[in-house]
């Protein structure tokens, strides 16, 4: 049986916001990924926490959500940053180059206190 998926987001003052995320996050759970993310987007976070450590795998339509979540925080003066703990994980993110692109933390205090 899968991991079950589950997606939250939490506000922590005027422009800063955090994703949970857990279990698999693939071409079918990714949707709900990206509609939680555009929400705290929308709403004015201009710094992001994408917390992954509880995911279990990741596919390429989630690392497009990823990608489009940091253009777009970019794009607009912030910075996000991402928490991961998985090997899995840490894998996908190795091979595809995106260890580079993303600032990543072993924690979700690390991750917020570099967006600080």
């Amino acid at each position: 049986m899968p991991d079950m998926f589950s997606v939250t987001s939490e506000r922590h003052d005027d422009d800063l916001g955090v994703v949970v995320l857990s279990g698999e996050v693939d071409i079918f759970t990714a949707p709900q990924f990206k509609e939680c993310l555009l929400e705290l987007l929308d709403s004015g976070v201009r710094r992001l926490v994408v917390d992954l450590s509880e995911v279990t795998f990741i596919d390429s339509t989630a690392l497009g959500v990823l990608i489009g979540g940091v253009r777009r925080v970019n794009g607009v003066g912030g910075a996000m940053a991402i928490v991961v703990t998985t090997r899995p994980v840490e894998r996908v993110l190795s091979v595809t180059g995106l260890d580079r692109v993303f600032s990543m933390h072993a924690t979700r205090d690390e991750a917020i206190s570099a967006l600080a």
